[in-house]
């Protein structure tokens, strides 16, 4: 059989003067660690670029559609904050505009995604991002506008910075992780869900503080995300959370789609339902 195609969102970088590399150019680019993350699961990774129409190359009879087409799933990496505007709020400091181009990129490739019920799985901004399309807002600063008694985000520590995290009994994670009702795991975001998107369920809690770090869609087709990065995290570290569940789940669900031509739900899609 031949390997999956799984598609992932670009990350997007903009002219900027005081960058060496580049300057007077829009950048778009994947991050290694997913790439690979994506890619152990022995299947080809593609990164689906921004198509810009301030390009005077600009393809006229390409679209996402066609993308998404060709593609058997798609995982939206992380990355800059969305900005508070799609979700119809003001930033409520500039530092927090976040990426509207971005946002409006990846909203178009996640619902072509969804309307041809082809698996979605987002990672840290891609989760958020998710529950945004459906309809939720977030948080635009945890530490300001919830408290802070798990750092969720140290720069100086990046994806060194760890917490621990509750799965919610009875849902989806509690079956991937049967046995893991407390886990470990890394945290590199200042932003969080704050309303829940349309049809939208929590699967796990920041420990002690409440902030969601998974959702998953209680619709017809895979949609999943996860607060944290199982990219960044060495799956040797038997304290840390390995991220293998997940992405064989997604992959499960991807092959169904391929196969049967169904879309099919998140725990329809679980190798650990049984457990």
């Amino acid at each position: 059989m031949e390997p999956l195609k799984i598609g992932i969102s670009a990350r997007l970088l903009y002219p900027d003067p005081r960058r060496f590399f580049m300057p007077t150019k829009s950048v778009q680019y994947l991050e290694q660690s997913v790439a690979s993350w994506v890619m152990s699961g022995q299947v080809l990774a593609f990164m689906v670029p921004a198509l810009s129409i301030a390009s005077p190359h600009h393809p006229s009879r390409i679209s996402k559609k066609d993308y998404v087409d060709a593609l058997d799933g798609l995982v939206l990496q992380g990355g800059a904050d969305i900005a508070p505007e799609t979700y119809g709020e003001a930033p409520l400091n500039p530092e927090w505009s976040g990426d509207r181009v971005r946002d409006r990129y990846e909203i178009r490739l996640f619902e072509e995604f969804v309307r041809q019920g082809k698996p979605v799985f987002g990672i840290c901004r891609g989760s958020q991002l998710i529950n945004v399309a459906f309809g939720g807002t977030l948080y635009q600063d945890i530490a300001t506008q919830v408290g802070e008694s798990v750092l969720h985000r140290c720069d100086r520590r990046y994806e060194d910075n760890f917490h621990a995290m509750r799965v919610v009994e009875g849902g989806w994670l509690s079956r991937l992780y049967p046995r893991t009702g407390l886990a470990r795991i890394n945290t590199i975001h200042h932003q969080a869900v704050k309303t829940l998107g349309r049809d939208l369920v929590i699967e796990a809690l920041s420990e002690p503080d409440g902030v969601v770090e998974a959702v998953r869609w209680a619709g017809p087709s895979f949609v999943a995300g996860v607060q944290w990065h199982p990219e960044f995290m060495n799956p040797s570290d038997a304290e840390l959370l390995d991220g293998k569940p997940l992405l064989d789940a997604f992959l499960a669900a991807c092959r169904s789609r391929k196969a049967t031509g169904r879309p099919s739900p998140v725990l329809e899609n679980t190798p650990c339902a049984t457990a």
